[in-house]
């Protein structure tokens, strides 16, 4: 890598792969990169678009897909191939693998080294307002007419689902006609055709509300019924299990790598006598690596034991979210629809929606010794 060689492996957008003529150890021909312009303007387009008019990466796939534009495989772009494009050094004319960098290769480079610094710029700056946001877990609005605010997605693509609304004319059998207001969670990737979605165009809320809420009742219900000392000390030592067993785990590994070791040095004699079926080269190679994995299982059985020593901060860390928990149940069933949404938003980090109303919830805290073996 850092003599300007492709690590190997797919080639990013905008690259073709070139036979190179090199040969490696296993015989088998080498590849290099070379640009491929009309896959090369295309990115050109998206680092355009994100550094100089503020697109992100959901609206640059909607561009690219409405613009008539399709990946390598033919299908719409998503978001998250935009995301690893903005990331992508290869564009500056500059290999990586790891901490290793090769030096700067014109003829690889399809955007400007101070236009990709930007973006990284741009990218860490909404990466830092998205964190302080996740950190506040506050639903954007709280006045709007649905349970979940922004953390609904699909279940099938994982697209968000966005709230939609729409009056529904029908005359009733007395004549009077019937204007109400239609309101749903709709998959804005299914809706603007950008994901090959399986699933439902949307979903109604008061339906997907209803299911939330007695979700979230459940649990409430649940710690109420069981005592916090139970709960407090039940998850210390299920902990408390975890991390011996995974220092164990380690500490097993690291005893059969260092075995391991001892009986390559032991064929050190066997290489100098000449006994030995393994070329002193490739004796050398395996010693050097065995050495660097016994000192990885050596430092992971450091910081397993450590962790296993800090298992009293968990009986705290625990007591506290018990209590904030609590907290949140005893405001739940007196709450206006404002208050619960808070409540939800605080509790809920994602929905998924699947088909026929089937939900996948992930929460904010660890809630298993509420909700095991639903």
């Amino acid at each position: 890598m850092e003599e300007g060689h492709f690590k190997g492996g797919n080639a990013p957008y905008g690259y073709d792969l070139v036979r190179s003529g090199r040969i490696n150890k296993r015989k088998h021909e080498l590849y290099e990169l070379h640009i491929n312009e009309q896959e090369a303007a295309v990115v050109r387009i998206v680092f355009d678009k994100y550094v100089y008019e503020g697109y992100g990466p959901q609206h640059i796939a909607t561009y690219l897909n409405n613009s008539g534009y399709r990946a390598r495989s033919g299908k719409c772009w998503h978001p998250s191939s935009i995301r690893g494009m903005v990331q992508n050094l290869t564009y500056t004319g500059v290999l990586r693998c790891g901490d290793a960098r090769s030096e700067l290769m014109p003829d690889l480079q399809i955007v400007p080294q101070e236009q990709f610094e930007n973006a990284q710029r741009i990218r860490n700056e909404r990466s830092v307002r998205s964190t302080a946001e996740a950190e506040n877990r506050l639903p954007l609005n709280i006045h709007g007419k649905s349970l979940l605010a922004g953390n609904a997605y699909c279940g099938h693509c994982g697209a968000k689902l966005e709230l939609t609304s729409s009056r529904k004319w029908r005359k009733m059998a007395d004549g009077s006609l019937d204007d109400t207001l239609r309101i749903r969670y709709t998959c804005y990737g299914k809706l603007r055709k950008q994901t090959n979605c399986t699933g439902q165009t949307g979903y109604t809320v008061h339906i997907l509300d209803e299911i939330i809420d007695k979700a979230v009742r459940q649990i409430f219900s649940k710690m109420r019924g069981i005592p916090k000392e139970q709960i407090v000390t039940k998850r210390y030592e299920k902990e408390t299990t975890e991390r011996k067993n995974h220092l164990q785990d380690l500490q097993t590994q690291r005893d059969k790598a260092e075995k391991d070791l001892l009986s390559l040095k032991a064929e050190i004699l066997a290489c100098i006598k000449g006994e030995s079926v393994l070329p002193r080269e490739t004796l050398a190679e395996m010693i050097t690596e065995q050495e660097e994995k016994l000192k990885e299982l050596e430092d992971l059985c450091e910081s397993a034991s450590e962790e296993l020593e800090r298992t009293a901060e968990l009986m705290d860390k625990v007591s506290r979210l018990y209590d904030e928990l609590i907290s949140y149940a005893d405001l739940y069933d007196s709450a206006n629809f404002e208050a619960k949404k808070m409540v939800v938003n605080q509790l809920i980090r994602r929905v998924d929606v699947y088909r026929g109303y089937q939900i996948n919830i992930s929460f904010n805290f660890d809630l298993t010794p509420y909700i095991e073996g639903e």
